[in-house]
C-alpha cells in the first residue's frame, strides 16, 4: 500500500474518531453532576451493608464480583500467552541484537541507581502489601498492590544482577502463586455456594467498619487477586529479562 493511500485511510479514520469523541464529550454532564443511579446505589450500600469504605473495591469484588473474575482471567491468559510466545524452541533462529551494532555498548548501571534501588526494595514490598490488604478501606487493592509487589524484584535486579532476581522470585514458586491466586477466586465462589449463598455472595462476617478485617469475602478475594497479579507480572519480567540477557550474551 502506498504512503498516500495509508495517509488517506488514516485521515478518514481519525476524522470519524474525532466526531465520535466530540459527540461523546458533548453528552457528558457538567463536572460534579452525576445523573446515573448506579453510583448513588453503590455509595448508599457500601458502608452500611458491606462495611467497606472504598466503594470501588465493593463494586469490583462484591457487587460485580463475577465480572472482575473474568478480568482477572484476562490477565492470567495474557501472561500465559506471553510465556508461550517467549518459550525457547529447538533450532530457533537468532537475529543480530541492536546492542551488537558496531561502536555501541550496553550502558552499565550506575552505583547511584544500585544503591537507591536496593534501598527501595523493602519499602516497595511493605507498600505493596499495604495496598493489597487495605483495598476495602482506601483506594487500591489486589490489582494495584500486585503490580507494586512485582516491581520489588525488578528493583533488586537493578541493584544487582539477574541471578539475584531469580533467587528472589523462584520460577516454580511464582508459578504456584499465580495459579493459586487465579484458582483461589473460583474456590472462594464455590465456597460461597457450599455455605448456602450464591456464587461469590458475601457469606463471611462483615467485621467492624474501618478495620482491616472488614468486608467479609471482599478482603479474601482482594488477597487472591493480589497474589495472582504479583505472580503474573513477576513472570512477565522474568521471561523478558531472560530473553534480553540471552540476546546480549550471544
Amino acid at each position: 500500500m502506498k504512503r498516500k493511500t495509508r495517509t488517506r485511510l488514516f485521515l478518514v479514520g481519525a476524522c470519524a474518531l474525532a466526531v465520535v469523541f466530540a459527540l461523546g464529550v458533548a453528552g457528558l454532564p457538567p463536572l460534579g453532576h452525576y445523573r446515573g443511579p448506579y453510583g448513588d446505589v453503590v455509595n448508599a450500600i457500601s458502608v452500611p451493608e458491606r462495611h467497606v469504605t472504598d466503594a470501588v473495591t465493593a463494586v469490583n469484588f462484591d457487587i460485580r464480583g463475577f465480572d472482575t473474575m473474568g478480568e482477572e482471567y484476562i490477565l492470567f491468559t495474557s501472561v500465559m500467552a506471553v510465556l508461550l510466545l517467549l518459550r525457547k524452541q529447538k533450532n530457533e533462529p537468532r537475529h543480530e541484537h541492536e546492542d551488537h551494532a558496531p561502536g555501541r555498548n550496553g550502558v552499565e548501571t550506575s552505583d547511584a541507581v544500585r544503591v537507591v534501588s536496593l534501598l527501595l526494595v523493602g519499602a516497595t514490598i511493605v507498600f505493596g502489601i499495604y495496598v493489597v490488604t487495605h483495598g476495602q478501606l482506601t483506594p487500591g487493592g489486589g490489582f494495584q498492590g500486585g503490580v507494586v509487589l512485582a516491581t520489588a524484584p525488578l528493583l533488586l535486579y537493578l541493584a544487582g544482577e539477574f541471578k539475584q532476581f531469580k533467587k528472589a522470585v523462584p520460577r516454580e514458586l511464582v508459578h504456584a502463586g499465580e495459579a493459586l491466586g487465579a484458582g483461589g477466586y473460583v474456590l472462594i465462589g464455590l465456597g460461597c455456594l457450599a455455605a448456602g449463598g450464591a456464587f461469590l455472595q458475601n457469606v463471611l462476617p462483615f467485621g467492624t467498619k474501618g478495620s482491616i478485617f472488614s468486608g467479609g469475602t471482599i478482603a479474601v478475594i482482594d488477597l487472591s487477586v493480589g497474589l495472582e497479579v504479583s505472580g503474573g507480572i513477576a513472570l512477565l519480567l522474568m521471561v523478558y529479562l531472560e530473553e534480553t540477557l540471552e540476546l546480549k550474551q550471544e
